[in-house]
């Protein structure tokens, strides 16, 4: 199936402006989510094998999961479960709807495998992303694996009221996600990332924390922070000392960058002269270096999920064996098409096994 991709379906999809085929791929996926028969034919194909994580608190069953960005209106919920992901994140969400940046907005660099994109939380908002999810519970459809949620600020909500439309986004949805994404961190938003700074984000989470009390068992929905890869070790660690008394379950790391690969190809200058944040293999060794950082500044206490320029199950296993306990996969689906998720999960069974572990969790950190 990997073939028929790389050699028919992608150079067809990739004849379309790269939003246009992005989202004529997640209507389709949608269409199979609405029904049993064509989501478990699905499976069939591209399901994965078992490889279970237990993580803040939840169960997947595996930790392949699919990064924000891909399924900004829940429009393919059940189907992300069916093509082997062991979760998904889906978003960012906003409190106001809004129609995002000019198009074009989106641009592949393909002989780095890589895209652009300056989206700017193009979405329907809080509201109406709930709707749809509790339509989706409704139907009977909801996926096996845990949906996470990335919140972002409206563009039209001043900084200095960040914190209110972060919690306003998070009292519309909380009852219908089972983790939580905090994302100060893309770089399409005017000015988001300066909710990065240590105060800024304590008033956030702040906010959000205090609509999210404790259940009866004790446990909070778990709550994270998505960090830039741009960002120093030394902001880095103070994000982090936010961990404890914001009880912040983990840390996404990490977003796109702004950076570019050096390169004299004149088409990917061109392509690398637009602006908005880089994804894909480019980012893959800025990503893992922020990841070992975090691991050993928390002494492998705080969950890491791990994204930026997975494409196979080296890659991933890079991303764990610095520190990450789960995964996430964005442009290498673009890249390498329905399949990635099951191949990255077989490929990480065969490692943990030539390394004589009994399961993911003892392969994390162990390079850090």
């Amino acid at each position: 199936m990997g073939w028929l991709h790389k050699k028919v379906i992608r150079p067809l999809l990739f004849l379309r402006e790269s939003e246009r085929a992005h989202n004529a791929v997640v209507k389709q996926l949608g269409w199979v989510s609405r029904h049993a028969f064509t989501c478990g034919l699905m499976e069939k194909i591209y399901g994965s094998p078992a490889l279970p994580a237990e993580v803040f608190g939840l169960k997947f069953p595996n930790p392949v999961g699919l990064a924000a960005g891909m399924d900004k209106h829940a429009t393919a919920v059940p189907g992300w479960a069916a093509m082997g992901f062991g979760f998904s994140e889906l978003g960012g969400v906003t409190c106001h709807a809004q129609d995002g940046n000019p198009r074009p907005r989106m641009f592949r660099a393909i002989p780095d495998e890589a895209v652009i994109n300056r989206m700017g939380f193009n979405n329907s908002g809080a509201e109406a992303v709930a709707q749809k999810l509790s339509a989706w519970k409704k139907s009977g459809r909801w996926p096996a694996h845990p949906v996470g949620i990335n919140l972002g600020k409206s563009k039209i909500t001043p900084l200095a009221e960040a914190a209110g439309d972060y919690a306003s986004s998070f009292r519309a949805l909380r009852e219908l996600a089972d983790f939580f994404v905090v994302n100060v961190s893309s770089p399409n938003t005017p000015n988001l990332r300066q909710l990065q700074d240590k105060a800024a984000l304590d008033e956030i989470l702040a906010a959000i924390q205090e609509l999210n009390a404790p259940r009866k068992n004790g446990s909070r929905i778990p709550i994270l922070v998505k960090v830039a890869p741009d960002l120093s070790f030394a902001a880095l660690d103070e994000i982090l000392e936010l961990v404890q008394p914001r009880h912040l379950a983990g840390i996404v790391a990490t977003n796109t960058t702004i950076t570019r690969p050096p390169t004299s190809d004149a088409g990917l200058q061109k392509i690398y002269a637009e602006t908005g944040g880089l994804s894909g293999k480019p980012l893959r060794a800025r990503s893992t270096e922020i990841i070992r950082h975090l691991y050993k500044q928390t002494g492998g206490q705080v969950p890491i999920i791990g994204v930026g320029g997975i494409f196979n199950a080296e890659d991933a296993w890079e991303k764990i064996t610095a520190g990450a306990s789960l995964v996430q996969c964005y442009t290498g689906l673009v890249y390498e098409g329905p399949a990635l998720a099951g191949n990255v999960v077989r490929g990480l069974r065969q490692k943990i096994s030539a390394a004589g572990f009994k399961d993911i969790s003892q392969a994390v950190g162990t390079a850090a």
